[in-house]
């Protein structure tokens, strides 16, 4: 394991009734983070930590990144 692994869940993903397949290498298994959608004017602030969250699915294949705004 290197410096950086993590134990991560890997399988399979479903969005709105439907797999994701990722469109680089095909392969239906990834993993989940968050990532902080920053803004200019809150960051101007000094308020990053207030930004939301997006939800990616990366392939454990090839890297492949989705990305889903969260609802509103």
């Amino acid at each position: 394991m290197g410096l950086f692994s993590k134990n991560r869940e890997v399988g399979p993903v479903s969005v709105a009734g439907n797999e994701l397949v990722c469109p680089v290498c095909g392969s239906r298994d990834f993993w989940q983070r968050e990532t902080q959608l920053n803004t200019t004017g809150m960051t101007l602030l000094g308020l990053d930590w207030a930004n939301v969250n997006s939800t990616n699915f990366v392939c454990d294949h090839c890297g492949y990144m989705f990305w889903f705004h969260p609802e509103r």
